[in-house]
């Protein structure tokens, strides 16, 4: 069975070091601040706190994806020593960088006839998309070929589920995703918008709760709901969250606490800069193993 590296994008929203200890190899998109480009490096150029605090002070962000240049770049020294790549995309929903990384897979197959560059649209974003990972890296630590491992992650991607909630509306209407009108009453009302991805890994709002409290028990009642066992869930959870730690942990709490057979405890990470351009602060979200995502 041939060697293989399994990689993903930056905006997997895990640690490097939880990147590093599971053997997953990673490329970063870019982002702007102000007009100034860095690397969404995992918070190593600029940690997470500082730019989200430059957010919420006014600055002006902007995302740019990884390019076919870059990901040919990176890809190549791996088939030069004769390993093999399957590489995991952020969501076609909600990012192009599949195409580039389909040219990327082409130009290389042409230029390495004797390996395979293997390409996975996640559907999934965040964390969510991290946990997929973890999951891929399970197969390959079980021995588990290239094929196999790219087969599954196919066959059951749409078996994560995203639930999403934001505390602070600026950045979701300044992007688009809520109408100014919308969010202008939203904020008079304390409205907490309740989101997920559907199965083409679009970021859908689906619910709109009142008050905060209310709003992590909705979540934590989705989960409920759409998890594989129902309240017997033995899976794992992760979350992330932007610049709102304390509101993480205490849904985390929660589903601690409804939900006793957790394969570990739930595992919070921070929203990075690429997504967190999108959100800005006070976003919270959950994933979890569950039923296929249908809509």
């Amino acid at each position: 069975m041939s060697e293989y590296v399994i990689s993903c994008g930056s905006t997997v929203d895990l640690t490097e070091e939880h990147l590093n200890e599971r053997k997953l190899d990673y490329l970063c998109f870019h982002y702007e601040l102000d007009g100034v480009v860095y690397e969404d490096d995992l918070g190593k150029t600029m940690p997470l706190d500082e730019f989200y605090r430059a957010m919420e002070q006014g600055a002006q962000t902007r995302t740019s994806q990884i390019n076919a240049e870059e990901f040919i770049a990176h890809f190549e020294g791996f088939l030069e020593d004769g390993k093999d790549i399957l590489h995991v995309c952020l969501s076609s929903g909600i990012s192009g960088v599949i195409n580039s990384a389909m040219i990327a897979k082409e130009e290389l197959e042409n230029r390495y006839p004797g390996r395979k560059v293997l390409i996975v649209d996640s559907l999934g974003a965040s964390s969510g998309y991290g946990l997929l990972m973890d999951q891929l890296a399970d197969l390959r630590d079980e021995g588990r070929s290239i094929d196999e491992v790219y087969e599954w992650a196919m066959a059951n991607r749409l078996k994560m589920h995203h639930w999403f909630f934001s505390t602070d509306l600026t950045f979701y209407i300044r992007g688009g995703r809520i109408s100014k009108t919308a969010g202008a009453i939203g904020g008079i009302l304390n409205i907490c918008p309740l989101l997920n991805m559907d199965n083409l890994g679009r970021l859908i709002p689906r619910y709109k709760i009142r008050t905060k409290k209310k709003v992590f028990r909705a979540i934590v009642d989705k989960m409920e709901e759409h998890a594989e066992g129902g309240l017997g869930y033995s899976g794992k959870c992760y979350m992330s969250h932007s610049a709102c730690y304390e509101d993480a942990r205490a849904v985390a709490d929660m589903i601690e606490a409804r939900f006793p057979n957790l394969k570990g405890p739930v595992e919070i990470n921070d929203i990075g800069t690429t997504i967190g351009s999108h959100t800005g602060s006070g976003t919270v979200a959950v994933f979890f193993w569950g039923s296929e995502r249908v809509d």
